[in-house]
């Protein structure tokens, strides 16, 4: 099902380029404390989970899972301000750090990818096999949303047992859409920006991991080029095209069988919201469209129904009405 949700971005921070950058800003107080737990992951490698459990939280009350976008971590400003919030309704908030990111930096010898969603997995049996009366939903943002597409379309009939719902915030489900619209001159500053962490976060990773072969990138390094040289063959891929088709959720997005809500903005600059359309999906998938809001922007007139931050309010909303049906 697919519906158009009004959204009225503040006037002076209504182009695409303000609401993305601009929605990265404007955060105070992102300190958040935390408990740090470990998972160890099949190939050895251990991630990260940030933990906020709420004061007379119980093991049947609901959970959140939040996984963070590309070149984010469990401090990226956007999950900072939902655990806040969570924590405030009484909900625990998991913020996942995928493969040497935030607090896992370090810890696992392989570099996270658009098709690690066998990670999320991971993490969900993990607090699964601690609390498995815990209601939860799982939410990604950017990257994060195609992994956890991934994931339960993947999972099928089976995604009930870890998870009884799943958001996406701008995913980029068909990757090799979002690497072209990234590398649109128009996009310079975000991609330059990108290809700064990825490549810094290789070099730490290689610095943790002596014995992983040295690597080297040419300056004019694009996103192409970076998994091309870099992901695909460590991955088992011939190409960066093989590893966008085979690690890109809209293959499974039907298969999906949990509840399940996409947010998309019409005038995201590096995702295709037109991807999702055609696509056969069943009735518990629902699309959600706005014609503002930038990537992971959606800055709002404050007084509207969400308010300033509207991204994060209509989750909430989404969350609170899962609560609702699951007490």
């Amino acid at each position: 099902m697919h519906k158009k949700e009004p959204f009225n971005p503040i006037p002076f921070m209504s182009g695409n380029f303000s609401q993305t950058v601009f929605g990265s800003l404007f955060n105070l107080n992102l300190f958040l404390n935390s408990k740090t737990e470990y998972v160890r992951l099949d190939d050895g490698d251990l991630v990260t989970l940030e933990i906020v459990t709420p004061k007379n939280w119980k093991p049947t009350d609901h959970t959140v899972m939040l996984v963070h976008g590309l070149c984010g971590s469990h401090k990226s400003p956007y999950l900072i301000r939902m655990a806040k919030r969570l924590t405030r309704m009484g909900i625990r908030s998991v913020r996942m750090n995928l493969r040497n990111c935030g607090s896992g930096k370090g810890l696992a010898k392989h570099f996270y990818h658009c098709g690690l969603s066998g990670d999320i997995g991971a993490c969900l049996k993990h607090l699964k096999k601690k609390n498995p009366n815990s209601p939860t939903v799982l939410i990604g943002f950017s990257l994060g949303g195609n992994l956890v597409l991934k994931l339960a379309g993947e999972l099928g009939s089976e995604a009930h047992k870890y998870m009884d719902q799943t958001y996406a915030v701008s995913p980029p489900i068909k990757l090799v859409s979002s690497m072209r619209l990234l590398s649109h001159p128009n996009n310079k500053m975000f991609h330059q920006y990108f290809i700064r962490h990825l490549v810094s976060d290789v070099y730490q990773l290689h610095n943790s991991f002596p014995e992983l072969e040295t690597i080297t990138f040419p300056n004019d390094l694009s996103i192409l080029d970076f998994d091309e040289l870099y992901i695909a063959p460590r991955i088992g891929y011939s190409s960066a095209f093989e590893y966008y088709q085979k690690s890109s959720a809209i293959h499974v997005v039907p298969d999906i069988k949990i509840p399940c809500k996409i947010l998309f903005a019409e005038d995201d600059p590096i995702i295709d919201h037109n991807d999702i359309d055609g696509v056969p999906l069943p009735k518990n998938v629902e699309i959600f469209k706005t014609d503002r809001g930038g990537h992971l922007g959606f800055l709002g007139v404050p007084n509207s129904t969400y308010g300033f931050r509207w991204m994060d309010g209509l989750l909430i909303s989404w969350i609170k009405q899962f609560v609702k049906n699951t007490i």
